[in-house]
């Protein structure tokens, strides 16, 4: 994932809102959302390079997504960061035993930002800082950086968010991630990848030849623990491939 922008609110009629793209390179090959053979009470789309996933939900309210931090200069990393959001899922660990593992391991992958949560607690842990935070309802977006690091495209895609909290619907969600409108040189970040790039990569929706968002998700969470996610997987120059919607 590239881009999550997320309401958080317990105890109201929706306590998790959750409207996400998957930025990639067109030739990894991956699935798009769907039980998992092995482990049928996650829903998720899968990585077929290394196995993970960037955004599902599992048993008993649980949630998790993912997004890379952009720094060129890192080293590679060891493991597949997916791995993260595919083991909460499938796990049986309590949040706070799940987290302390991670931020144990943390340096075994490139930098990343991790949510994980259930429908009680939703949890934020950056793999720059030394310990995990537990939100407080509100509003919230992140890209690649930090918590609701106000890049142009997370300012844009949260007011759209808090335009359809009233009564949020899943299309109302994905139309506001295919926002493809680039930023202005002048409000673009500095993540030491040039100018061209920072551009390309500074729309809600990305598109081009090689690169941009594979996965459109949609997640809307009801009091009593239903889960509805309608996810949109696209191609090269933003070609769109299929939809798939579940009720869970």
């Amino acid at each position: 994932m590239c881009l999550i922008v997320f309401a958080w609110r317990p105890g109201h009629a929706q306590p998790l809102v959750v409207a996400a793209n998957r930025d990639e390179f067109y030739a990894r090959p991956s699935l798009p959302l769907a039980p998992w053979p092995e482990a049928p009470h996650v829903h998720a789309g899968r990585d077929l390079e290394a196995g993970g996933t960037w955004l599902g939900v599992g048993a008993n309210g649980r949630f998790a997504a993912l997004t890379n931090i952009r720094d060129p200069h890192q080293p590679p990393s060891r493991k597949s960061r997916g791995e993260l959001v595919a083991g909460f899922l499938s796990g049986d660990q309590s949040i706070d035993d799940y987290l302390g593992d991670v931020v144990r391991r943390s340096l075994e992958y490139a930098g990343f930002n991790l949510l994980i949560g259930n429908s009680h607690e939703l949890w934020h842990f950056n793999a720059r800082d030394s310990e995990a935070v537990m939100l407080q309802p509100g509003i919230y977006g992140l890209s690649n950086a930090g918590l609701d690091t106000p890049w142009p495209k997370l300012l844009k895609a949260k007011a759209a968010l808090s335009e359809v909290l009233q009564d949020p619907q899943p299309q109302a969600l994905l139309a506001l991630l295919s926002d493809a409108q680039t930023a202005p040189f002048a409000d673009l970040p500095d993540t030491g990848v040039g100018l061209a790039t920072e551009t390309l990569l500074s729309s809600v929706f990305i598109a081009s030849q090689s690169y941009g968002t594979r996965a459109s998700t949609a997640l809307i969470v009801q009091a009593d623990g239903a889960r509805h996610m309608v996810e949109r997987s696209f191609g090269p120059y933003g070609g769109h491939l299929g939809e798939v919607e579940i009720s869970v």
